[in-house]
């Protein structure tokens, strides 16, 4: 059995670290995984006033539908996730019953400045806690962004940091395994 993961970015920047790392996993993935990464691009404010769901919404929702797990890279902005990663899950949260994000397993890491983005992934885990999201407990994985572990293009080179997501990603495909039974 193949696990689909879907991978969604806060941050929307194309040479972003938090990208890099995500990028990093998808090269990875233990055997029997596969990883897309969401395009949150065009993904407008969630705004109950539209009454029609714009093309991109359409597409993150019917990933998230595909997925049997999550993958988020979480920068942190203010000491919290990002606008885009929140807006995301606002938008999914609103379908009936939860049906997207309810009782689905989930994985965290990011990378910021000093603390890397611990404020951030723990405001994360509360968002979680409403949406009925599993997210691991173990093994975090937080990177600084600005200590030469990434290259000018967001590319992921601190092998410390390469193992920890190795091992985030088989712990992810146990914790799925875990969960359906």
């Amino acid at each position: 059995m193949t696990i689909r993961v879907l991978a969604i970015c806060g941050s929307l920047r194309q040479k972003s670290a938090n990208k890099g790392m995500l990028r990093y996993a998808a090269a990875n993935l233990p055997q029997g995984m596969q990883l897309t990464i969401a395009d949150l691009g065009e993904v407008p404010f969630y705004n109950a006033d539209i009454s029609e769901k714009p093309a991109a919404v359409q597409t993150l929702l019917q990933q998230m539908a595909d997925a049997d797990a999550l993958l988020f890279a979480c920068p942190e902005y203010n000491y919290s996730l990002a606008p885009a990663l929140k807006n995301a899950l606002d938008w999914a949260s609103r379908e009936p019953g939860n049906a997207l994000l309810s009782d689905k397993p989930a994985a965290i890491m990011g990378a910021g400045g000093g603390m890397g983005t611990s404020r951030a992934q723990y405001h994360l885990r509360q968002v979680c806690v409403y949406l009925n999201l599993h997210p691991l407990n173990q093994p975090e994985v937080f990177a600084n962004a600005f200590a030469g572990g990434f290259d000018s293009d967001g590319n992921l080179l601190d092998t410390a940091v390469q193992d920890n997501i190795r091992k985030q990603l088989q712990a992810l495909q146990d914790w799925h395994a875990r969960l359906a039974r």
